[in-house]
């Protein structure tokens, strides 16, 4: 069965290793998230940011290979806002399509799904979701997103705020935790998940820094 390493490093950025192929998701720039700064030194064969903001965009950063990916890459483009885009743009959903695993990446979601979308994310595996408003979908709307995933399915959040890491703006992961119920809080920053052993769970990760 197809396994995959996922590790977090802080905001919205993961880097996925399968199939001997990885990518990055979202790098941000030094500076642009307080309290959160991106290791020196990540590789990885390819880059993949969700939109051209500073702290989601910052592909330098990151030491790439060009090798061909051993798996598929998709995208579904989605308004960063409730106004289609009029505000702050627009931002990708980003699936990897390993073997019979499937990853998705949510980029800065800013509005609830269409019919559409929800029906191509009941089939991943595992769902990235931003979850603490302003910039991105509001915990409420997180729980609704995730109330539409299949089970099982893993659920990761990001773009958070906690302590000192995230933005004055963002809700922090306990008033996230009154509107998406059981998040279990791991101490780590890497998780191994395989195919047909899914957990049915939504955590958060501990970032690397």
């Amino acid at each position: 069965m197809t396994k995959a390493t996922i590790t977090y490093y802080g905001h919205s950025c993961f880097k996925v290793e399968a199939l001997g192929s990885s990518i990055v998701f979202d790098p941000y720039e030094n500076g642009s998230v307080p309290g959160t700064k991106l290791p020196r030194g990540i590789k990885a064969d390819a880059v993949s940011c969700s939109h051209q903001h500073g702290d989601h965009n910052a592909a330098h950063l990151i030491e790439t290979t060009g090798k061909p990916l051993a798996f598929e890459v998709t995208k579904i483009t989605v308004p960063h806002d409730h106004h289609n885009g009029a505000h702050r743009g627009l931002s990708d959903i980003t699936f990897l399509h390993i073997g019979d695993l499937t990853i998705v990446h949510l980029g800065d979601l800013g509005r609830l799904p269409t019919k559409e979308e929800y029906a191509e994310l009941a089939k991943a595996d595992v769902v990235l979701i931003p979850c603490a408003g302003y910039f991105t979908i509001t915990s409420k709307e997180a729980a609704d997103v995730i109330s539409h995933l299949k089970h099982p399915c893993l659920k990761v959040l990001m773009h958070f705020r906690e302590g000192n890491r995230g933005y004055d703006v963002q809700e922090t992961i306990d008033e996230i935790a009154k509107d998406i119920h059981g998040i279990k809080r791991l101490k780590e920053s890497e998780i191994t998940i395989e195919a047909g052993k899914i957990p049915d769970e939504t955590i958060t990760l501990e970032p690397v820094q």
